[in-house]
């Protein structure tokens, strides 16, 4: 998957807990059935593209993430995914002045 920077990505975060929340998917039982597995899906945005190939993907809270191009749990939105969910992408511009202002 070939990505650049500002380019939209949702990564499919796989969590475990005794109550899953709202957006939980593929939610199933542990083996004594006190706790779930699920996938939550994360809305994140390209960062940086490494020289040695990794995404450096960012959150709205600013939280940095580096990751494989070729994760299978990172997807690239197709356009009606992005015209669904694009507000909870984060917006590169207020990140990175936030960023810039902590500095």
């Amino acid at each position: 998957m070939q990505l650049t920077v500002g380019d939209p990505v949702i990564y499919r975060k796989p969590k475990s807990s005794p109550h899953p929340g709202p957006r939980a998917k593929q939610v199933y039982a542990l083996e004594k059935g006190e706790s779930y597995h699920y996938v939550v899906d994360k809305f994140w945005k390209v960062l940086d593209v490494k020289d040695d190939g990794m995404l450096e993907l960012v959150t709205r809270t600013g939280k940095k993430h580096r990751v494989e191009p070729d994760d299978p749990k990172l997807v690239k939105p197709n356009p009606l995914h992005y015209l669904l969910f694009r507000k909870r992408f984060p917006d590169l511009e207020v990140v990175t002045e936030a960023d810039t202002k902590e500095a």
